[in-house]
């Protein structure tokens, strides 16, 4: 029962060129920096990656599409990120835009085994188009297919042996939901405590759904931008 591997390069060891991968974060934040720098390692290629965002130029997920790591991006947000922007513009990088919600609620819908479902956001636009819609009670809907991966990158503030895993604030973002719609989930926790530890009323991811915990270490915690008032100025 003890899921806990001695480093992220074990952890990621069968990782596969042309796998499925979801990564969680919201930008910077939450990003699971030590399991994206091990896949970097590992070199693997063709990665189809569904996040958020895909970092940026220097930072998070942005290392493995700088390193021609990555075939397609599923994500709602694409700036903060040059290499993206030439990738894109070029035709070497594949990009499926969603709306914020849709993209949460496709990767949720994949955990919870729902195969598609129908919602009114993009109707009328080309997030649209080649897809099929309806009406119900006088107005149009989408449907929207779940997503799933073979693999799931996942950061947590605190987890135990077993990967129950509580997420700290804004890092709570996508991670949840990703955990419970991959074949692998990798956990990694700025705090690994023993089984018992976490009050079970604030697990947010039960074990049930992880596969490996690693614990991280040396996190940069980088932000897009910081702008600053010099003292005395409102």
């Amino acid at each position: 029962m003890n899921k806990v591997f001695s480093s992220a390069d074990e952890a990621v060891a069968d990782l596969f060129d042309d796998c499925v991968l979801m990564s969680g974060g919201f930008g910077l934040s939450g990003n699971p920096e030590d399991l994206i720098r091990a896949a970097h390692a590992k070199n693997v290629r063709g990665l189809t990656i569904i996040s958020n965002n895909c970092g940026t130029t220097d930072e998070g997920l942005g290392i493995l599409l700088k390193n021609g790591q990555v075939k397609k991006m599923i994500s709602s947000y694409v700036g903060e990120n040059k290499v993206f922007e030439k990738l894109f513009m070029s035709g070497e990088l594949d990009v499926e835009l969603n709306p914020q919600g849709t993209l949460a609620e496709r990767i949720r819908a994949g955990g919870a085994g729902i195969p598609a479902f129908y919602t009114p956001t993009g109707y009328g636009t080309k997030v649209a188009e080649g897809k099929e819609t309806r009406e119900f009670d006088g107005r149009m809907f989408v449907l929207e297919t779940a997503l799933r991966a073979d693999f799931a990158f996942v950061k947590a503030w605190r987890a135990d042996r077993w990967g129950n895993c509580v997420f700290r604030k804004t890092a709570r973002n996508f991670n949840p939901m990703m955990a419970s719609a991959a074949k692998v989930t990798i956990v990694e926790c700025e705090e690994l405590v023993e089984v018992g530890a976490l009050d079970p009323d604030a697990v947010h991811t039960p074990g049930i759904y992880v596969q490996r915990v690693i614990v991280g270490s040396g996190y940069e915690k980088p932000i897009e931008q910081r702008t600053t008032t010099p003292r005395g100025e409102s």
